[in-house]
C-alpha cells in the first residue's frame, strides 16, 4: 500500500517550484496564494523538512526540493499525457461553446433541450465566453457579437442585432410616445452605454441625464429588472425573443435601430470538420430560421411588427 503525501500538497509544491513563487502557483492552480502556502507548509510538516527558503523577492529551493521537483514534474506531465490520451479515445463528440452569460441565459440554455433531442450523442459544455473573455483553444466554437474580425478565427455571420425598448405591459400602457420615457427608469447595461443614446437619437428624444436609471453588469440582469417592473430596458435580439413571444415583455414603440454589430459563429479553422461543430452550425441555422416569424403580441402592441425582424445573415 502506497503511503503518499497529499497530492494537493505535491501539486502546490511542484507548481511553486516551477514558477519560483506562490503567486504563480496560485494562478496556475486557480486557488489563493494563502492556500498554496498552506498546502506547502503541510507537505513540509509531513516530510519533516523545509522545501523553500522564503525570500523577500521570491522562493529559493532547498537541496531537498531540488532533488524532489524534477521527478514530480515528470510524474505530473505523464499523468496529464495519459489523461489526454484516454480522453481522445472517447467515442462521443464533445461540443464546447464559448458564449457570454446573457446569450447563454437568454437564448442558448432555453433551447439546449432541442439540441439534445436532435443530437443525443453529443456532449455539450458551455464555457464563459463573450466579448470580455478571449477565445480559448479548447473551445469547439463560440458565439460572439462584433464586426467579424477576430484574427486567427473563422467567423460565420449568424444575424444582425437591433435595439428597441422593452418593458412590462402595465408600464407600456403609460408610454404613448417616446418622450414619455422621461417619466420611467431607463435601465442601463454597463458595457453598452451607447444603446440608449442610439435609440433615443433615432426617436428624436432628448432626456435629462437624471432620467437614466440603474446600471447592470449585463443584458440578462437588465432584462430581469425589466421583467420585475423596475424600468424600461433596451431589448437586444435575440435576448428578448422568448419574452416577447410569451408576452412577459412588450415593445411599446415601432422604432428599432441597428447596434452596428452582428452575431457570429467563430471557431479555429482546423475544427471546420468537427462533427459537433457541423451539427451545431446546422442546428443554429434551423433555430434562427424558426425564430424569424414575429412574436404573437397583444393587438395593442402589434404595431411593433412594422419594424423589420432581426435579419438572418446565414446564407
Amino acid at each position: 500500500m502506497r503511503r503518499l503525501p497529499s497530492l494537493n500538497g505535491l501539486r502546490a509544491f511542484e507548481a511553486a517550484a516551477r514558477h519560483g513563487s506562490f503567486v504563480g502557483a496560485s494562478q496556475e492552480l486557480n486557488v489563493t496564494q494563502a492556500a498554496v502556502s498552506r498546502m506547502v507548509r503541510l507537505l513540509e510538516a509531513r516530510l519533516g523538512l523545509e522545501l523553500f527558503e522564503r525570500l523577500p523577492n521570491g522562493l529559493a529551493l532547498t537541496a531537498q526540493a531540488k532533488a524532489l521537483q524534477p521527478s514530480l514534474t515528470a510524474a505530473f506531465d505523464s499523468i496529464a499525457a495519459s489523461v489526454e490520451q484516454v480522453a481522445a479515445m472517447r467515442t462521443t463528440p464533445v461540443l464546447t461553446i464559448g458564449v457570454g452569460p446573457s446569450f447563454a441565459v437568454r437564448w442558448m440554455i432555453p433551447r439546449l433541450a432541442s439540441f439534445y433531442g436532435a443530437h443525443p450523442d453529443i456532449e455539450v459544455r458551455l464555457a464563459t465566453g463573450g466579448a470580455i473573455n478571449p477565445f480559448k483553444d479548447d473551445w469547439t466554437c463560440g458565439i460572439l457579437l462584433g464586426n467579424g474580425d477576430w484574427p486567427g478565427l473563422a467567423a460565420e455571420p449568424l444575424f444582425s442585432a437591433d435595439l428597441f425598448p422593452v418593458c412590462t405591459a402595465a408600464m407600456a400602457r403609460r408610454l404613448g410616445k417616446p418622450s414619455d420615457l422621461a417619466n420611467e427608469n431607463l435601465l442601463q447595461v454597463v458595457h453598452s452605454p451607447e444603446d440608449w443614446p442610439l435609440w433615443l437619437a433615432a426617436a428624436g428624444v432628448k432626456l435629462r441625464r437624471k432620467a437614466l436609471g440603474p446600471s447592470f453588469a449585463n443584458y440578462a440582469m437588465a432584462l430581469q429588472a425589466a421583467l420585475d417592473g423596475v424600468g424600461v430596458a433596451i431589448g437586444l435580439r435575440p435576448y428578448v425573443e422568448d419574452d416577447l413571444a410569451m408576452k412577459r415583455l412588450v415593445a411599446p414603440f415601432a422604432i428599432s435601430v441597428p447596434k452596428g454589430r452582428a452575431w457570429y459563429l467563430v471557431y479555429r479553422p482546423f475544427r471546420e470538420t468537427d462533427p459537433g461543430l457541423i451539427a451545431f452550425r446546422d442546428w443554429l441555422r434551423r433555430s434562427f430560421e424558426a425564430s424569424s416569424q414575429p412574436a404573437d403580441l397583444p393587438a395593442l402592441f402589434r404595431r411593433i411588427h412594422k419594424r423589420p425582424h432581426y435579419k438572418s445573415l446565414i446564407p
